[in-house]
C-alpha cells in the first residue's frame, strides 16, 4: 500500500483535509516569512509564531523553466519526459512571497498580478509507490 507524504516536513499542514502552507510571523516587528523560521529575517528576534498562510494570492513574477533541474529538485523527469514548467512567486496577503511551481506553463495564460490559488498535488512517485506531495500555484478559474 502506498502513502502520500509531504515533500518536506513543516512546509505545510499534512495530512489535512485542506492543507495550508506554514509560515512564521515575528511577534516583535510583524514580518512574515516562508518557510517558517525560528527567528525573524528582518529584526533577528526569536519570538516568532508559526501560522497557516492564506491559500490565495497574486502572481508577483514568473518564468518558464526550460531545462530539467538537477537532483534533488527534479521530480523524476528524464531528458525524454521533461516538459518545461512555470515557476513563480505568489504574493500572499500579510506580506509574504512564496516561490513555487505553477500548474500552468503557457506564457499566454500567465500575467503578473493574476489571482492564484495554492494547491497540493503529487510532485513525484517513488519506486515503492509512495506519492510525494508538494504545493503548486494554480490560476483562479
Amino acid at each position: 500500500m502506498s502513502n502520500r507524504l509531504p515533500i518536506a516536513e513543516g512546509l505545510f499542514t499534512w495530512p489535512a483535509k485542506k492543507p495550508a502552507l506554514l509560515g512564521s510571523r515575528c511577534d516583535r516587528c510583524g514580518i512574515a516569512s516562508f518557510p517558517a523560521a525560528q527567528s525573524c529575517m528582518a529584526c533577528g528576534s526569536q519570538e516568532v509564531t508559526v501560522e497557516e498562510l492564506p491559500s490565495r494570492g497574486t502572481l508577483w513574477t514568473w518564468t518558464v523553466q526550460q531545462f530539467m533541474p538537477k537532483s534533488p529538485y527534479n521530480s523524476g523527469e528524464t531528458p525524454e519526459t521533461f516538459r518545461p514548467y512555470g515557476v513563480g512567486y505568489l504574493e500572499l496577503p500579510g506580506g509574504v512571497r512564496v516561490e513555487g511551481r505553477l500548474t500552468e506553463s503557457d506564457p499566454r495564460k500567465l500575467r503578473v498580478g493574476m489571482a492564484m490559488d495554492v494547491v497540493f498535488d503529487t510532485w513525484r512517485t517513488e519506486p515503492n509507490g509512495d506519492e510525494i506531495v508538494s504545493f503548486f500555484f494554480q490560476p483562479v478559474a
